[in-house]
């Protein structure tokens, strides 16, 4: 993985935050916690570091099946058939705006926890992950609000509320 590549996880990776099925050990799977689909591979090998990972921790991880390059996920995606034309464009139009609407809810959900929860946000995190869809995402938003009121002023939590609720 080159250091400019984005890595996200794969439903795999997604699947072993849920059920810890591998067993991995701990310093990976706290690396595999961190990859969210916005830090670079640099990044993401900077953090491993400072954890005292192993410095291949991502080609570990990646080999594993648990992370991909999002490059590759969209070659992928891109190589992948297309329906035929007569399909209903509206299915394919209605399950991009849900891809999209996942991503977008993801990443703030995500950053939100980061920037204003940090450890207290760990098990809010998890729960993130393990949402399939932007429906699961939008159905913890109450419980993010909750979170982020307890540690900031209503006014930062409002305002975030409302990113949310534009993301949404």
């Amino acid at each position: 993985m080159r250091d400019s590549d984005v890595p996200v996880k794969t439903n795999e990776g997604r699947d072993e935050i849920e059920h810890r099925t591998r067993k991995l050990p701990p310093m990976l799977r706290s690396i595999l916690l961190i990859v969210d689909g916005e830090r670079s591979a640099r990044h993401l090998r900077e953090l491993a570091v400072s954890l005292h990972g192993p410095a291949d921790a991502l080609e570990q991880l990646e080999r594993m099946g648990l992370i991909a390059s999002s490059a590759a996920v969209a070659a992928s995606l891109a190589a992948t058939p297309r329906p035929p034309a007569a399909a209903a464009p509206t299915q394919a139009g209605s399950a991009s705006t849900s891809a999209q609407r996942y991503q977008s809810l993801y990443a703030l959900m995500s950053e939100a926890v980061r920037e204003h929860l940090g450890l207290r946000g760990y098990f809010l995190q998890l729960k993130i992950e393990r949402c399939a869809n932007s429906d699961e995402l939008a159905a913890l938003l109450p419980e993010l609000s909750a979170a982020l009121a307890k540690v900031r002023k209503d006014e930062v939590a409002a305002r975030i509320e409302a990113q949310f609720a534009a993301g949404a």
